[in-house]
């Protein structure tokens, strides 16, 4: 899918950008934010629409008077980089995600396979090369985030494709997320009924198990089924359990203790950095070991979030994607009453993003009677569904398109029919790209013929590099805009009356 290309946030090159190490990063490489259509235009001339939008939309002295604050933010950030070393399980400040990145691709430039990159790839490629699916198990970020990764990457059906066609890259199936029977019972049918002998790498499975600290009883509970299925079909082989049941686990966590209870050794688990945060562990094995074991290029995922990181630090307020995101989005929530946040993906690659960007916005803002609520769209398909509230509705949202310029493929057209009562004949040399521009198109200009406002992010294509660069890029911007509403970013505890009631229901306190 391709669309208009937007403006970038302000007049200038990005030719100044810092070059990630070890690559190149081409300007059609760079992600843009667009925030001109939550701006306010010439209030000069009195129109019932400028009416509006003074009332809805925002100044640009008002942006730019938050510039210094946005700032003082990101000195803080940055202080919070110096702090993380000494790292250590009783100092560690948990904003890790920051410079994890850049970490992970420097340890693996020094140790190689010795590092924690390393480990990762080692273990993806011993997934890969003896199993042919794998199961994901954990709830909240340890699925959302290689959700969000492998729905932009791999083909939309991946899973129904030959082995060949995937490239021998295994199935990928999710569990553990929550309590549903039926879906537990759905999965395990799906293994018994194509997986038989174990001796066939095209029948054997494997499960990627994430305990990122909070003991989760939907996660615990599901490896014990897990666990079980495992012991009868490999024949109570300890060695395959380890093979084939791999544990991500932070320092101090459930899992760690069940797996060196089982036997596992400290060699075969697989860590979470203790300064990162559960909603902020896409780049730790979390993420990139179920990316690579589906054959993600996981190096490119971190230079492109290292390269966001290093724009964020160095681009002044005008040029900076994640301060003028961060920015925008506050004042509006604050100042213009617009607390529900509506996430347009006009690519299917990207629908996976959009739950895990909810948990990132619910958690990290949604604290001290403060916050936004995260409506997540994918487009055009919402816009019949969503397209009346969203143009004619109560004014208590800002709209964000999520858009890619070039799409992988752009070959299918319309076409000629004999039959020609659709009128599309007209159009049969139109490519499904131009489609879905003219709906963009469409949809935009009649938000802000009413003064909605919008703002828009332009994937240049989708690729780990582009991918990378955004998630990051999201999650920094969602720390600045709750600094810049006074609440801390970190920690979940709005979680812990749900965790202690459901172990007291079943009796397990």
């Amino acid at each position: 899918m391709s669309v208009v290309r937007p403006q970038p946030v302000s007049a200038g090159s990005h030719s100044g950008l810092p070059q990630p190490t070890g690559g190149i990063q081409l300007a059609d490489e760079v992600i843009e934010v667009q925030i001109q259509r939550s701006l306010c235009g010439n209030l000069e001339l009195w129109t019932p629409l400028a009416e509006i939008q003074s009332r809805h939309l925002l100044t640009r002295s008002r942006l730019q008077a938050l510039a210094p604050a946005a700032m003082a933010v990101r000195g803080q950030m940055a202080a919070e980089r110096e702090q993380l070393e000494p790292r250590s399980s009783t100092t560690a400040v948990p904003a890790g995600f920051i410079d994890g990145p850049q970490r992970l691709l420097d340890g693996h430039r020094r140790k190689g396979e010795a590092s924690d990159l390393g480990r990762i790839l080692a273990f993806a490629q011993r997934i890969r090369d003896e199993v042919d699916r794998v199961v994901i198990l954990g709830t909240g970020a340890a699925q959302l985030g290689p959700r969000a990764i492998l729905d932009a990457i791999l083909s939309t059906h991946h899973n129904e494709l030959p082995e060949a066609a995937r490239l021998n890259r295994p199935r990928v199936s999710f569990g553990g997320l929550d309590f549903d029977p039926d879906a537990l019972q759905d999965l395990l049918d799906l293994l018994e009924n194509t997986c038989v002998d174990p001796d066939l790498r095209s029948e054997r499975w494997a499960v990627i198990v994430t305990d990122l600290g909070g003991g989760e009883l939907e996660t615990a509970a599901a490896l014990r089924i897990f666990r079980a299925e495992a012991a009868k079909y490999y024949r109570q082989s300890i060695e395959r359990w380890h093979r084939y049941i791999v544990p991500i686990a932070a320092q101090s966590s459930v899992l760690r203790d069940l797996c060196l209870a089982d036997g596992y050794s400290e060699g075969e688990i697989l860590s979470i950095p203790s300064d990162v945060g559960a909603r902020f562990s896409v780049f730790t094995a979390a993420g990139l070991l179920p990316a690579a074991t589906a054959g993600c290029d996981i190096k490119a995922l971190l230079l492109g979030a290292a390269a966001m990181t290093r724009r964020f630090f160095e681009e002044p307020f005008e040029r900076n994607p994640v301060l003028q995101w961060a920015a925008v989005h506050h004042l509006l929530c604050h100042e213009a009453d617009k607390p529900i946040r509506v996430a347009a993906f006009w690519s299917q690659r990207l629908t996976g993003v959009g739950p895990w960007y909810a948990h990132l916005l619910a958690e990290t803002l949604g604290r001290q009677g403060q916050g936004v609520t995260p409506l997540i769209l994918s487009m055009p398909r919402d816009i019949h569904s969503h397209g009346q509230m969203l143009q004619d509705g109560r004014r208590d949202k800002v709209i964000d398109h999520f858009i890619v310029r070039s799409p992988r493929n752009n070959a299918v057209t319309v076409g000629m029919a004999e039959r020609n009562e659709d009128g599309l004949n007209a159009g049969a040399r139109k490519t499904w790209s131009d489609l879905q521009n003219a709906a963009y198109a469409a949809h935009t200009s009649a938000l802000v013929d009413v003064g909605r406002p919008m703002c828009e992010i332009t994937l240049p294509m989708i690729s780990e590099h582009v991918l990378g660069q955004l998630l990051q890029m999201l999650m920094l911007a969602t720390v600045v805009e709750a600094r810049l509403g006074g609440v801390a970013p970190y920690g979940e505890p709005g979680l812990s009356p749900y965790r202690s009631n459901l172990r007291s229901n079943l009796g397990l306190n």
